[in-house]
């Protein structure tokens, strides 16, 4: 019998091998200071793309006051325990009404925390019998959320609808079968890409077939729609959207997250969601602060103005200089390069070092190998000067990647990795 551990010593997964030559710097990094459209790494300061704070309420003063505010008048225990038990409030409640009025929905219920929050509902949505159908970019959280699922599972090409109705077909013939219903998730914005999820033509698909519809909206909500209600509503769909899903994670910059829909719906999850009826309830000061952020997001449209002033001048700038971007229709921003994973690290420590700018690198195997994505999160804090120097320092890096610079640099990397 092997040691379970065994495969541990012998293999540290695709990521894991360049541990000691990423953790600390590619990965783990320790960004310091306030968070702000420029912070400091490694003791120098840097124009930071890497910070989900889409409306820059991080740091708004007035955030912030009643954030202290809370603290001092609540700790940070309170309330002790499940809601179900002894972690109820009112303010709880409020919270829960005003998101749910904001959203456009009936109902909606607060969730300690977005990843397990919606692997529970995802768990709580369906049963053996039933049947789940969703986009293959889903992010890790649905992932393993349908890794929960006891019954069958099927997956459509990237927003592909074309696929999702092939997959819908195949979906109903077995939940004839089975005697179960189907349920249909798709994200928003997908974070990685940054394209909206097509919720309108899903939508249209339920006049052909009998499914419920679950939307993870996470980089949406705030973001999109003439209220920052989000994808739903800037795709004027978000009635036909049977459970709403975000986080407070990114446009409100908190932790937490809620599940929206009718109230009926949104009762049945309260009492089967194992991820908030066994752990304790978002404490008071979240709760208070989420209330706060959520009337700015309603009161403060200059907010969302702000944001899309710098996404736009950063996407078009960087389209302008001939850099793809892909098909993003939302504030993430991916740019896409081609090179390996030493190459990547050679760039990444150029553009940190010698042009102050931090953002985010991904390679394979989140995406295929001989890419390089840097994604970048604009926000409300950035200036018209960030992005100029942005797009320069840019310039600079895809004429060493294309001149060879950055793979000489690499070449005693890969020889040491034995690549």
């Amino acid at each position: 019998m092997k040691d379970l551990f065994e495969k541990i010593y012998r293999d540290k997964g695709p990521l894991g091998k360049w541990a000691s030559q990423a953790e600390g710097y590619f990965v783990f990094p320790k960004l310091e200071g306030q968070i702000s459209n420029r912070m400091k790494f490694q003791g120098k300061e840097v124009i930071t793309w890497s910070i989900n704070d889409y409306l820059g309420l991080a740091n708004h003063p007035e955030v912030r006051k009643v954030d202290a505010e809370a603290a001092a008048e609540y700790g940070s225990a309170y309330p002790m325990g499940a809601r179900m038990m002894s972690g109820h409030t009112e303010l709880h409640e409020q919270l829960q009404n005003e998101l749910a009025e904001f959203v456009n929905k009936e109902a909606a219920y607060l969730l300690n925390f977005g990843y397990q929050g919606i692997m529970s509902t995802i768990d709580a949505l369906v049963g053996k019998d039933d049947i789940i159908v969703y986009d293959v970019d889903a992010h890790a959280c649905i992932i393993d959320g349908v890794r929960l699922h006891m019954g069958k599972r099927f997956t459509y090409k990237h927003n592909d609808v074309e696929s999702l109705e092939k997959n819908l077909e195949r979906a109903t013939k077995m939940a004839q079968q089975t005697g179960g219903g189907i349920l249909v998730i798709s994200e928003g914005v997908f974070g990685m890409r940054g394209e909206q999820g097509r919720l309108k033509e899903i939508v249209e698909l339920k006049k052909k077939f009998n499914f419920r519809f679950l939307v993870d909206d996470a980089h949406g909500f705030g973001t999109l729609g003439a209220t920052g209600a989000g994808a739903g509503e800037e795709q004027g769909v978000q009635d036909d959207i049977d459970v709403y899903f975000a986080t407070f994670a990114k446009s409100m910059a908190s932790t937490g997250a809620f599940i929206a829909g009718d109230q009926e719906i949104i009762d049945y999850l309260k009492y089967n969601l194992r991820s908030q009826m066994f752990a304790k309830s978002l404490q008071m000061t979240l709760t208070k602060g989420a209330l706060k952020r959520l009337e700015m997001l309603r009161t403060m449209p200059e907010l969302k103005e702000n944001l899309w002033k710098i996404v736009n001048a950063l996407q078009s700038g960087l389209k302008n200089r001939g850099f793809d971007i892909g098909t993003t229709q939302s504030c993430v921003t991916p740019v896409y390069l081609k090179g390996s994973i030493p190459e990547a690290m050679a760039l990444v420590r150029d553009l940190r070092e010698n042009h102050g700018i931090f953002c985010s690198i991904v390679v394979y195997p989140v995406i295929p190998k001989g890419l390089i994505l840097l994604r970048m999160i604009p926000t409300a804090t950035h200036t018209l000067q960030d992005v100029e120097e942005t797009l320069d320092a840019f310039d600079a890096i895809r004429e060493r990647l294309d001149n060879g610079t950055y793979k000489r640099m690499s070449a005693a990397l890969m020889a040491a990795m034995g690549e």
